[in-house]
């Protein structure tokens, strides 16, 4: 059996021959021409060398279904994945009580089955709000972790490949919680929300809540206005001065590490408005912020590493505290290209958020509506936009700093999926050179621009 991760999660256990049926199925409803090659079946037992070859070839298997925006959207490929993460985790399809949170703290109880997809369980919420059909695609639920303060660190947004109760229940955490909150990133698009009466109030509790946490920045004066404000309960104008200030729509994450300006710089990263903002304490304490625009990354990836055991004494890989990294290749400047990178428990939060503000972008572009956005439908499967393929890019050295301590390479885990085997430890060189992901967004800016 193989466990298959999926965002830096252990999502389920499959055999080979559960593999092969999901390639035939494939086969059968898009031809032989679309889907990838499969690993061969062996007559004779494999060897311990053979095993881990197939493992590999496994990988790069779902990783290349996985980034095909026909397979890796199809609802073959994504119920292959939730069956096989119910069956992993043992757990009955029965029905159950589940507690969504709002931005307020406020709980929303569903009853649904536990073998609801994310947006069966996204639909349950809206209706118990009386949220209209239209206004559900502006909203997402996210797996977070509640912090000792009351606050809340993203792990994910949930996906359609993925069981939401099992997710969090199969967690045994009470401190991980599933919460609602807009999944947009255009402020022109609360307009469309405000229209309606639950949608004003959710999208008030969610810019009440920034506040309190500090991710929105405000001074006394503006603070005063907005006290105001909510005395007279007039949450439309609230939430229009709300969007004047600094950070306005975006997320917060827990502090960490970056390579950018220097290397082991401490940083908070938002990402909102298109860019990811740095605020970086560089090592004389002095802070320093500065802004990454989305439109000049050439492409990103998200990578796992643990560090190189020193021979025998050394700690084993499977104690080791394993590092999730976000590298992103940016446009310094006129034919300057330069690695920045996040070290970040958070990196494919990260990544998630720079994808869904790249889709953004696209729809936009296209003359596209954010309604549809998240709602297309095709032959009853939610199709991936575009800009989720892969580029194909040279391999990435281990990292722009040559200096830095050896690192085994584990995996890709962007939206790719992966495999390890149960009995095996993983292979360090395991990382394809597909695993980038290409940015359509991606400008050539000139000097004159910077």
């Amino acid at each position: 059996a193989y466990n298959i991760h999926v965002n830096g999660v252990l999502h389920c256990r499959v055999r080979y021959s559960q593999l092969l049926g999901l390639h035939e199925q494939l086969r059968k409803e898009y031809g032989a021409n679309v889907v990838p090659a499969f690993p061969p079946k062996k007559i004779f037992t494999l060897t311990p060398a053979e095993v881990e070859q197939r493992r590999e070839q496994l990988e790069k298997y779902m990783q290349a279904v996985r980034q095909d925006p026909t397979l890796g959207g199809s609802e073959t490929f994504n119920s292959f994945l939730r069956k096989a993460q119910q069956e992993t985790q043992q757990i009955p399809t029965e029905e159950v009580v589940l507690e969504v949170l709002l931005s307020n703290g406020q709980k929303v109880k569903v009853t649904i089955l536990t073998s609801d997809q994310t947006e069966d369980v996204l639909e349950a919420v809206a209706s118990k709000l009386d949220l209209p059909d239209d206004l559900v695609g502006y909203f997402s639920l996210f797996l977070v972790r509640e912090t000792k303060d009351g606050a809340f660190s993203f792990v994910r947004k949930l996906q359609e490949f993925e069981l939401p109760y099992v997710s969090v229940t199969s967690l045994h955490n009470p401190e991980f919680r599933i919460i609602l909150r807009k999944s947009y990133w255009d402020s022109a698009y609360d307009d469309d929300v405000m229209e309606h009466r639950v949608g004003l109030n959710l999208l008030y509790a969610q810019t009440v809540s920034d506040i309190e946490h500090g991710w929105i920045l405000v001074n006394k004066e503006q603070l005063r206005q907005l006290k105001s404000l909510q005395e007279k309960v007039s949450r439309k104008e609230f939430i229009r001065l709300a969007q004047t200030l600094k950070y306005y729509g975006y997320l917060k994450f827990d502090p960490c590490v970056t390579d950018f300006p220097e290397k082991g710089c401490h940083v908070v990263v938002s990402a909102g408005n298109n860019e990811l903002n740095f605020q970086v304490r560089l090592p004389n304490e002095q802070i320093k912020e500065g802004s990454f625009k989305v439109t000049r990354m050439r492409c990103w990836r998200v990578t796992s590493s643990v560090p190189m055991s020193n021979g025998p004494s050394g700690s084993s890989p499977g104690k080791s505290e394993v590092k999730l990294e976000l590298a992103f290749e940016y446009l310094m400047s006129k034919d300057r290209l330069q690695w920045v990178t996040i070290t970040s428990p958070q990196a494919i939060m990260l990544s998630i958020c720079l994808q869904s503000m790249v889709d953004e972008l696209m729809v936009k572009k296209s003359g596209g509506s954010i309604r549809k956005m998240f709602r297309r439908r095709m032959n009853g499967a939610l199709r991936r936009s575009d800009s989720q393929q892969a580029v194909k890019s040279p391999p990435l050295l281990d990292s722009p700093d040559a200096s830095r301590e050896p690192m085994a390479k584990l995996s890709s885990k962007l939206t790719s999926v992966s495999l390890r085997g149960i009995s095996h430890s993983s292979s360090a060189n395991d990382v394809g050179t597909n695993d980038f992901h290409g940015n359509y967004a991606f400008e050539g800016i000139g000097d004159e621009d910077l």
